[in-house]
């Protein structure tokens, strides 16, 4: 199982909301595809699949916050 972390966005930012994600619990995904994405007051940033497999879960919504180094889902 591979974690999907929010990464560090830039010096300062330790949060980010989720816009929205690209892929639903269940669905296929490959390595690199734009599977979320993630807002903060200065930008927005895509984040890309860490691994292919079947997305197995989402643990932070779209429209809800999420940590910096904290995991918004797992893919299988």
């Amino acid at each position: 199982m591979t974690k999907i972390i929010l990464p560090e966005l830039g010096e300062g930012i330790t949060k980010a909301t989720i816009a929205c994600w690209h892929a639903k619990v269940g669905e296929d995904v490959v390595l690199g595809q734009e599977i979320c994405e993630a807002v903060t007051d200065k930008a927005s940033f895509v984040i890309e699949a860490p691994a292919a497999g079947k997305l197995k879960s989402i643990n932070v919504d779209g429209g809800q916050e999420g940590l910096v180094g904290g995991v918004l889902g797992t893919i299988e």
